[in-house]
């Protein structure tokens, strides 16, 4: 399968959208002013490279499903369809990555078969997606963990390290240059620029946004003193829309930093910085995200699976990189039709089974083994 390149025209002031396209004959991914950037690595070599437990994919239900949200696991989602169209022959998604807000929003509208969301429902949304699915609960399936990076653009500064703290100054227009002493202490024997800091933060409703301001929330509650949630709080800096606008906000602006999915950073080429826990610098890579996410625990039992995130948020074990967002499949527990119930249980199957061999090179971090067990529990109990 070809890989092309396709050029979208920006939209308002939202930054133009270069498209690397994998397997774009596999992917439907709607409005043209959205985020679609496509998955490094995603050939079908690498994206079926994955292990499986499952003997065989059960294709049952429909062709085709429908789903909308987080752009953070889009090049996700687009391995995920490829390895299911080639798992069960004339299957496909469409995808339409246009934040998790409006996924949220679309599931409960009965819009699409199942969302995509970096964060859970909020408690106002929970009784209208039981009543989207019949009367029956909707569950959280976290199929996708995505390290958040802290991609900056500083002239000289190849290595960067910053905490919590310090990125809670910045991020509410406290600390306003690179070479601000608290930056410095971190950065022993740097050299660091008298450059003002540009924070570029996503200006439409984001999981992304969501997480990170947890994150700050949870790591440095004495310095960040503004609220969490899907919209940005910090008022300070630039916005930007989607995953994409973050990241080229950042290539276009000198002394700016970002925060967006490894992923979306690694293929603009931008350097992240290292974020220090308390027990040392910790460079993003697959190993210190993963040992974060092993310390993640379930926010209760049974098969709604959402996330105590700040187990993984307040880590202080050397060499876990704290900054990992989960992404959920929000799907009904029941009420769909017999098709719709049989397709979404095969799409998440091969996914969490066969589609975890990319997610790497993708900027993802596979599922570890005690989350894969229990999701597939969970699929299997959709009605």
């Amino acid at each position: 399968m070809k890989v092309g390149s396709v050029k979208l025209k920006s939209i308002g002031k939202t930054f133009g959208t270069t498209v690397s396209v994998a397997a774009i004959a596999a992917v439907t991914l709607a409005g043209c002013g959205s985020d679609n950037n496509s998955a490094s690595g995603g050939s079908s070599s690498s994206a079926a490279s994955g292990s499986s437990s499952a003997a065989a994919a059960d294709c049952g239900g429909k062709n085709s499903l429908t789903a909308e949200g987080s752009t953070a696991q889009q090049n996700a989602i687009a391995l995920f369809n490829q390895v299911w169209g080639q798992k069960c022959q004339g299957k496909n998604l469409s995808y339409n990555p246009t934040g998790s807000g409006a996924g949220r929003e679309q599931f409960i509208a009965k819009n699409v078969d199942f969302a995509g969301s970096d964060s859970a429902l909020k408690d106002a949304q929970i009784a209208d997606a039981a009543k989207r699915c019949g009367d029956n609960p909707a569950w959280h399936l976290p199929l996708v963990f995505g390290p958040i990076a802290m991609a900056y653009n500083l002239e000289g500064v190849d290595k960067l390290v910053l905490n919590a703290d310090t990125l809670a100054k910045i991020f509410q227009g406290q600390i306003t240059k690179w070479n601000d002493p608290a930056i410095a202490a971190l950065n022993s024997g740097a050299t660091l620029p008298d450059t003002a800091i540009t924070p570029i933060f996503r200006s439409d409703s984001s999981g992304t946004t969501d997480n990170f301001q947890k994150y700050l929330k949870t790591a440095a509650p004495e310095a960040w003193t503004k609220d969490t949630g899907s919209e940005f709080q910090g008022g300070a800096g630039e916005g930007a829309q989607k995953s994409a606008g973050v990241t080229q906000a950042v290539q276009a602006t000198p002394g700016s930093i970002g925060y967006v999915e490894k992923g979306f950073a690694q293929q603009a080429g931008l350097p992240f910085a290292q974020i220090d826990t308390g027990a040392g610098a910790v460079e993003l890579t697959d190993d210190t995200a993963g040992k974060a996410i092993d310390a993640a625990k379930f926010a209760a039992d049974g098969n709604d699976l959402v996330l105590d995130l700040n187990s993984i948020y307040g880590t202080k074990e050397a060499g876990a990189y704290p900054l990992v967002l989960a992404t959920y499949e929000i799907v009904c527990s029941a009420g769909y039709d017999p098709d719709t119930s049989a397709a979404v249980k095969s799409f998440l199957t091969v996914s969490a089974n066969d589609g975890q061999g990319g997610l790497s090179s993708a900027g993802y971090v596979p599922l570890p083994e005690k989350f894969k067990e229990r999701l597939l529990t969970s699929i299997q109990a959709i009605k």
